[in-house]
């Protein structure tokens, strides 16, 4: 039986690459997208929800629009420098033909996981805004929840959004903080693992000869956020595989390697949105988190490559 998840996303040119991955597996059944602030503002990322599903024609899978800042602090600096105004390299897509749910995010995962106790499989690959405001909104679905698997954080890896934090996590450390400690299973899938998975020029060129839908769409969104890791990274096209490793881990988890740890958020100073693992268990009231720390590359990509070119 298929895996039914709510994709939490701020599209994003990873993001559509990993909600892509997601349409593609039959383990997974998507059950919505709920959209956040993040790579581009809520109107945009939204409207990237929407054409996504219907690229794919999915598009009986709800797109809810969630939160435009932050749950307490201002909001900071979008990542529109790295995936466009548009969220999508500035490729200016069509506009969609549906429209967003007239709930809001946190509502539609709250009644979501009420109404499927036990079988929704939180998948946040944006900053976690709404997830935060689902918990505030209702507490009791932490024992609701299958489980929850962020793309997000780093234990020992740097910080990609400041010398400290991962990008999703620095966007909204409170919600972070939130998610952190519910105490609902928890992995996450952070710059550790994604940082060693990356996709080279070679291999997204091969990727788009395919020539199908899916791998045309990527094709056309790819260069801006190419050109963004060649000027931060000197890659050369190649570009790190962020999102895409969250759907990678819930379809084969063995590509990962894991280690149960409490991981404190960080929410003041110049380090707010820091991820600090604690592997000896020192913080004993702390819930634990499952942490991948190391990813077989070569069997992701594979994996991505065979179900984006079906």
């Amino acid at each position: 039986m298929a895996t039914k998840i709510i994709i939490d996303t701020d599209p994003g040119v990873d993001d559509s690459m990993a909600i892509l991955f997601a349409l593609r597996s039959p383990e997974l059944e998507v059950v919505g997208l709920t959209s956040v602030f993040g790579n581009a503002d809520v109107e945009h990322t939204t409207l990237n929800a929407l054409r996504l599903v219907e690229l794919e024609g999915c598009d009986h899978i709800p797109v809810a629009k969630g939160a435009d800042f932050p749950i307490v602090r201002p909001r900071g600096r979008l990542g529109t420098f790295v995936h466009g105004d548009d969220g999508l390299g500035n490729t200016n897509q069509p506009f969609p033909k549906g429209k967003p749910l007239n709930i809001p995010a946190a509502q539609f995962i709250v009644e979501t996981i009420i109404d499927h106790p036990g079988e929704i499989t939180l998948v946040p690959i944006g900053p976690l805004s709404n997830i935060g405001l689902a918990l505030l909104l209702a507490p009791e679905i932490i024992k609701k929840v299958k489980e929850v698997v962020i793309m997000g954080g780093s234990a020992y890896d740097r910080g990609n959004a400041s010398p400290a934090a991962e990008a999703n996590v620095h966007n909204d450390p409170e919600a972070t903080r939130l998610v952190f400690t519910a105490g609902w299973p928890l992995t996450m899938v952070g710059l550790d693992v994604t940082h060693k998975c990356i996709m080279t020029k070679q291999y997204l060129d091969n990727l788009a000869r395919t020539g199908n839908k899916a791998t045309e769409f990527i094709s056309k969104i790819l260069p801006f956020y190419q050109a963004y890791h060649h000027q931060w990274n000197g890659m050369n096209g190649d570009i790190h595989t962020h999102d895409p490793s969250a759907i990678a881990y819930l379809i084969d988890r063995t590509l990962f390697k894991t280690k149960m740890m409490p991981v404190f958020i960080e929410v003041d100073g110049m380090c707010a949105g820091d991820t600090v693992p604690d592997p000896y268990h020192m913080w004993i009231d702390h819930p634990l988190t499952n942490v991948c720390l190391d990813v077989d590359s070569p069997r992701l990509q594979a994996l991505y490559r065979e179900r984006l070119t079906r």
